[in-house]
């Protein structure tokens, strides 16, 4: 292990092991009786999304939290006197036979975290907008200015600071993306490492007043932002000797399958390298919707130490985990380079293609026309392991067929084999365009890696059947690496899962691990029902292959792919998940502004509740839908305002407007 600084920086170091499964070992922070980090369970939290001041209904919602598994219940308090009330809230609970501990999130008001700390358990803080200035001005601070408003920070913190001592109150330290003070972007900018260095000048304040139950964060709604940003402030920790816990989230990942598949891919990341000590899944939905996707996703780390060995990764790694590189390869039918991750639609258990089958997978046939209409998130090859029929497949269509198949189908220019190793190394009867190669992910055969070196024919296709199936896939990708093999890459795996629910879980986290470091040319999402699937869940379940199953994972494919920020196939929305100081109905709104502007490809659209998750949170959002008052909107551009304090009722047709005047709206098909 390295000991200095420099080594630890260099080396990029962020976690225990990247080929054994080892939780970060994190100091514990007490919460009330619910200890954080160290050698506690990984804690579920949530947040209400009623009024602070609203005791009755806060205490209500509170209760639903908990008992969907919630080990804390967050509320907002966004000024003094909501910040009382807490305390009528924490009696109320009590008096049902709720302890469960409170946490109070602060925005721009100190005197409200000053007075919850003595109420509450653990007080949250964003270090952009506390006791700092974010008017998106750019200034020229020489360090003597920029140190001086250090001190004023500190001046600032200390009170609250000795309240915290003297009550045993926590506090987490969270930054999010978009939300930097001036100061901070004047020198880092927009980055993962302005909100690294956002929130340890706030722990090196706090350290300084020997003040230690802190918790940190670093929350985007861009995924990739938010695994770099937790990556480097572990890599900082560990080169300051510090080991706080961390509470893991994606911020307004919205809503439905989006939000789950963002959630699941951020957080799950992170988990899977042995990092987080608390999970929030923000959702714009009822707040007790949030528990239960975040206990599925922390079902798949129990027992996962138990792995099958992995071969040690050997220092320095071949990329940075910090900024997003892809990895270089060469094209092969439009597979890899510069190209867009591909989607590889498995339809090789139907029993026979027809027009719906392709349907389902984004290929519509006009038989007046005899053309074919194809979609945004049309599968860019299929996969059939048989030659049960001859259907006529589009011509922009590839299909791969199993090797021995193939033989049989090779005069058509668009087939192609996939070959096991053994067939590979052995047949002189391959495609001389492409050949994909099942690479098992535990194979380390020199020959063949020789042999793949020099073939600017063959596709890569890694499997692997670990349990700890990214850390042994990832494994291979830095080993082809090193050995300078830049063959173009498709992931695939076969998941074995009983739900829809668990399948884009898994799935996201999965493809999206490895996406976010720049690592496949494409997926391959198969996927067989579990053994103890019921009739009682088929409503929730794949049971069997069927037009609307093969609709649905190709769906989650190109979702997984639009979440890594790697290849974008619809409108974005980013969407905060509502709390006591939204301004609208969250839920309502957005889906009618998704339900007017979903048709936009390549749009981000930001709904937010109110100022403090406004222009700052919304980060890089095209255009921003923010609550400025009760029942008025303003409209943004970018981080700039562009229509203020519009009637609610008329603020979507004035976006709509707005998007029209920028020549990007279409009319949807």
């Amino acid at each position: 292990m390295p000991k200095t600084i420099n080594d630890i920086e260099e080396l990029k170091i962020y976690c225990n092991s990247l080929n054994e499964y080892s939780r970060f070992n994190t100091r514990e922070v007490p919460v009330g009786d619910v200890p954080l980090g160290g050698n506690n369970p990984i804690r579920i939290q949530s947040m209400t999304t009623t009024d602070t001041m609203d005791t009755d209904a806060s205490v209500e919602q509170s209760i639903r939290i908990i008992n969907s598994g919630c080990d804390y219940v967050r509320l907002t308090a966004p000024s003094l006197k909501d910040a009382r009330n807490l305390k009528n809230i924490k009696q109320k609970l009590i008096q049902k036979g709720y302890k469960t501990p409170l946490i109070a999130d602060i925005h721009f008001t100190p005197n409200a975290a000053e007075e919850a700390a003595r109420i509450v358990e653990k007080v949250r803080i964003n270090p952009g907008n506390y006791a700092d200035r974010k008017k998106f001005e750019t200034i020229e601070y020489t360090d003597a200015m920029y140190q001086e408003e250090l001190e004023r920070i500190t001046e600032r913190l200390i009170p609250f600071i000795n309240i915290c001592k003297q009550y045993g109150t926590a506090v987490r330290i969270g930054t999010n993306h978009g939300s930097l003070s001036d100061r901070i972007m004047s020198r880092y900018g927009d980055t993962p490492i302005g909100m690294v260095e956002s929130a340890l000048e706030f722990v090196r304040i706090f350290e300084s007043e020997n003040f230690y139950n802190i918790v940190l964060s670093m929350k985007s709604s861009n995924p990739q932002v938010m695994v770099q940003a937790y990556r480097l402030l572990v890599n900082k920790m560990i080169s300051e000797g510090m080991n706080y816990p961390l509470h893991l989230g994606v911020t307004e990942a919205g809503g439905g399958e989006d939000g789950r598949i963002k959630s699941a891919m951020g957080i799950g990341t992170l988990l899977e390298d042995g990092l987080g000590d608390t999970i929030r899944v923000s959702l714009t939905e009822d707040p007790e919707f949030e528990a239960p996707v975040a206990r599925q996703i922390l079902s798949g780390y129990k027992n996962r130490s138990f792995h099958k060995p992995i071969k040690k990764i050997i220092s320095p790694l071949p990329y940075n985990p910090f900024e997003y590189s892809r990895r270089k390869t060469f094209d092969l039918l439009n597979i890899g380079n510069s190209s867009v991750p591909v989607v590889v639609a498995d339809l090789s258990a139907a029993k026979s293609i027809d027009y719906n089958i392709l349907k389902d997978i984004g290929y519509i046939y006009n038989a007046e026309s005899d053309k074919w209409q194809i979609s945004d998130m049309a599968a860019d090859l299929v996969f059939l392991n048989d030659e049960k029929n001859d259907f006529n497949f589009p011509t922009t269509l590839k299909i791969i067929y199993d090797f021995n198949v193939w033989l049989k189908k090779r005069n058509n220019k668009n087939s192609f084999p996939l070959l096991t190793p053994e067939e590979y190394l052995s047949s002189r009867t391959k495609s001389t365009v492409t050949n994909f190669i099942k690479f098992p992910c535990n194979l380390y055969e020199e020959k063949l890696f020789d042999k793949i070196k020099d073939d600017k024919t063959a596709v890569l296709v890694l499997e692997s059947d670990n349990e700890n199936w990214i850390a042994e896939v990832r494994r291979m990708i830095i080993e082809l690496m090193n050995k300078g093999i830049e063959n173009p890459i498709i992931l695939k795996k076969i998941f074995l899962k009983e739900s829809l629910d668990e399948l884009r879980l898994f799935a996201s986290t999965d493809f999206g691990s490895l996406l976010i470091d720049g690592f496949g040319d494409g997926i391959w999402l198969s996927f067989k029902p579990a053994k103890k699937s019921t009739e009682e869940n088929s409503k929730r379940t794949f049971l069997k292959y069927s037009e609307s199953n093969y609709k649905i994972i190709n769906r989650i494919g190109f979702a997984i792919l639009q979440a890594a920020r790697v290849r974008i196939s619809k409108t974005e929305f980013i969407a905060c998940p509502s709390c006591g100081r939204t301004l609208f109905d969250l839920q309502e709104t957005t889906n009618k502004i998704k339900s007017k502007t979903e048709h936009l490809k390549g749009l981000k659209i930001a709904v937010m509740g109110c100022i403090v998750n406004g222009p700052g949170e919304m980060a890089d959002a095209d255009y921003g839908y923010v609550g400025s008052g009760i029942g008025k909107i303003t409209l943004y551009r970018g981080k700039n305002i562009v229509r203020r304090n519009l009637p609610s009722e008329n603020a979507v047709n004035e976006l709509i407007e707005l998007i029209k005047e920028d020549g990007l709206w279409y009319e949807p098909n």
